[in-house]
């Protein structure tokens, strides 16, 4: 008589700590200093204020905001703008821009994932490489949705895994892995992400994928910039000893290497990225 078959032990993964990692990024994000990364990558902010139809008079909500692209760049189109982030000196950075240009926003300390604004408050929300990084992917889109009326807009910018950036974070990720039990940011760079996230409560997603040329001395020049100022790789780098941090190095150098097309004299390497705009 056949034995009964047996059916494979479960694995059981453990629940990931949100609140402690969410401590974790804070402490990463309010390292280095990304409002000098950050104010390189404002054309994005610009790009997507245009795709999101940004009007006079709209209000709109900047989520995981950093040092204020896209907030600018909607201030700019004479809208009535909050600018948020969960890292108070970024917000201060962002002030600071705002008011060497004349323009009038409201920036308040904020979560992506436990917003402080009442149903239906806004008439668009943006977040520019800032709402992919939060750990709870399904709350901080619920939050966005939430906070924006019916009819109203969403507008995102996020890295693609196949892109420069979502290379670089799966080559730091070997060295120092991310927190066990949450997903990758890269996810909000792939279209059926953003569907499984935003899909049931959207009339209508738009999304396109588009390059941003980071423009750099060297491949030195990047990798000593983003050492010093970007917090993910700041603290990749003061995380490992001095063989580790060698080995990365050489690693990075030679992403940035294979990926340049600026010739030998400068650095130009195109970093992908998904623009998002959906209708709520």
């Amino acid at each position: 008589m056949p034995l009964p078959r047996q059916r494979p032990a479960r694995t059981v993964l453990p629940t990931p700590d949100l609140l402690a990692i969410k401590r974790g990024q804070q402490a990463t994000w309010a390292s280095g200093d990304f409002a000098v990364i950050g104010t390189t990558l404002q054309l994005v902010g610009e790009l997507l204020a245009e795709a999101a139809d940004i009007r006079a008079g709209e209000r709109v909500l900047d989520v995981a905001a950093g040092n204020g692209n896209a907030s600018l760049a909607a201030a700019r189109r004479f809208a009535q703008v909050t600018s948020t982030d969960y890292v108070p000196a970024l917000l201060e950075r962002g002030a600071q821009r705002a008011e060497a240009e004349g323009l009038r926003l409201c920036f308040e300390e904020a979560d992506a994932e436990d917003l402080p604004f009442t149903d239906g408050s806004f008439d668009v929300a943006l977040s520019s490489f800032g709402v992919m990084f939060a750990p709870d992917h399904a709350r901080a889109a619920a939050e966005m949705l939430r906070v924006v009326r019916p009819g109203g807009r969403i507008g995102l910018a996020n890295w693609t895994p196949e892109g420069f950036v979502g290379q670089l974070f799966q080559l730091v990720g070997r060295y120092v892995p991310p927190p066990a039990g949450i997903e990758s940011p890269a996810l909000w760079g792939t279209e059926p992400h953003i569907v499984r996230l935003f899909g049931r409560h959207a009339v209508d997603i738009q999304s396109e994928r588009k390059v941003f040329p980071m423009r750099y001395l060297s491949a030195s020049h990047w990798l000593q910039t983003f050492r010093d100022y970007y917090g993910p790789t700041h603290r990749a780098f003061a995380t490992l000893d001095a063989a580790g941090q060698r080995e990365l190095e050489l690693e990075i150098l030679d992403l940035l290497d294979g990926m340049n097309i600026g010739g030998s004299a400068s650095l130009v390497v195109p970093a992908e990225y998904l623009q998002v705009i959906l209708v709520r």
